[in-house]
């Protein structure tokens, strides 16, 4: 689903203007993203959970070279889904 689908679908679904829904879905991810900054974790439940996780700094190899590379310290964003979800997505099957 592209940004564009999203609106759309999110539009309709709440029965408001495209542009309000823009405006409301982009306002979840700024808060997410801040939050995340901030290294706190944002959970929706019956969804899921956005946080973070550190990774250290490492020696890698360049692929096409096989030479050693360094590859920086760095935070990356985690999605937890919740039993709910993955219950959802996941049906037992009789």
């Amino acid at each position: 689903m592209t940004k564009a689908e999203l609106i759309d679908a999110v539009a309709a679904q709440a029965g408001v203007s495209k542009a309000d829904a823009e405006k409301t879905v982009g306002a979840f991810f700024d808060i997410v993203t801040s939050t995340a900054k901030k290294g706190d974790k944002v959970a929706w439940p019956g969804f899921g959970s956005f946080s973070t996780s550190k990774s250290a700094a490492r020696m890698g190899r360049n692929p096409q070279t096989g030479e050693p590379q360094k590859i920086a310290a760095s935070t990356r964003m985690k999605f937890t889904a919740s039993s709910t979800l993955k219950a959802a997505l996941n049906p037992k099957k009789k």
